[in-house]
């Protein structure tokens, strides 16, 4: 096992589609950077009186928005990209026995996408608070440790969503059909799910993915409503999403032909 995951690893590794996805993340790093300067900026500008009322979205925000998309390019590809060149073939005489390398798959997608959000994210923070300095700028001036819970929450999102992708890769076999699935669950399912009528449309849109995060751990200086699900239920929530999507793409792989 120890062979294929080195292998994967180095599959993913090699490939330029791997270098511009994580590239993406780290332009968005960037451009959290750019945020916190512009929260800087428009604090400055502010009366006294209307800073005591004055909301930022985190640091992190550019990378909460960026995160899940990269994790879903990123997902769909391990699979996808190797059945539209036919290196699966290869791949599959190399370790003929499909669970193995199902598996060698999903771990290596899952520990990359999750490693690399961890340290943009919390990159994201710490560059945050050093622009920021010493205003009192809410979500900005916590401790960094009363960022961890909520960048854990972030990264294990962003697994999540890459290990959907890699399942839903391998069950479907097409790129363009794998993102666009994704992308209509990150993207198109939450503001239809807000034109429902209370209170379904909090109900539903509480059980998607991008709404996980800050109910399991809020970002410092929420000051919204979460959602309705306690936090054990969204972190077993988030974990369903993942067994579903791993285990339909596994049955998927073990029956198919190459």
């Amino acid at each position: 096992m120890i062979d294929v995951l080195a292998a994967e690893w180095l599959k993913l590794r090699s490939v330029r589609s791997t270098a511009w996805t994580l590239a993406t993340a780290a332009a968005f790093l960037v451009l959290c950077g750019f945020w916190s300067w512009l929260a800087a900026r428009y604090w400055d500008g502010l009366a006294p009186e209307r800073r005591a009322t004055a909301q930022a979205a985190p640091a992190v925000q550019p990378l909460v928005l960026a995160l899940p998309i990269c994790a879903a390019v990123l997902g769909a590809l391990t699979f996808t990209s190797e059945y539209a060149t036919g290196m699966i073939r290869t791949s599959l005489a190399a370790v003929p026995r499909r669970g193995p390398l199902f598996a060698a798959k999903a771990v290596v997608v899952g520990a990359v996408t999750l490693v690399t959000a961890l340290v943009c994210l919390a990159a994201a923070v710490a560059a945050g608070r050093m622009i920021v300095g010493d205003r009192p700028i809410p979500a900005f001036d916590a401790e960094f440790s009363q960022h961890v819970p909520y960048v854990l929450a972030l990264g294990a999102t962003a697994m999540v969503i890459a290990l959907v992708a890699c399942g839903l890769g391998a069950a479907v076999r097409s790129t363009a059909g794998t993102i666009t699935g994704v992308v209509v669950l990150l993207a198109v399912l939450p503001p239809l799910a807000a034109l429902l009528p209370s209170p379904w449309g909090e109900r539903i849109a509480s059980v998607l993915p991008l709404s996980l995060p800050d109910q399991i751990a809020a970002a410092p200086g929420f000051s919204g409503d979460p959602g309705v699900l306690s936090r054990p239920w969204a972190v077993v929530l988030l974990a369903a999403y993942t067994l579903i999507a791993l285990g339909a793409g596994a049955f998927s792989f073990a029956r198919r032909d190459s």
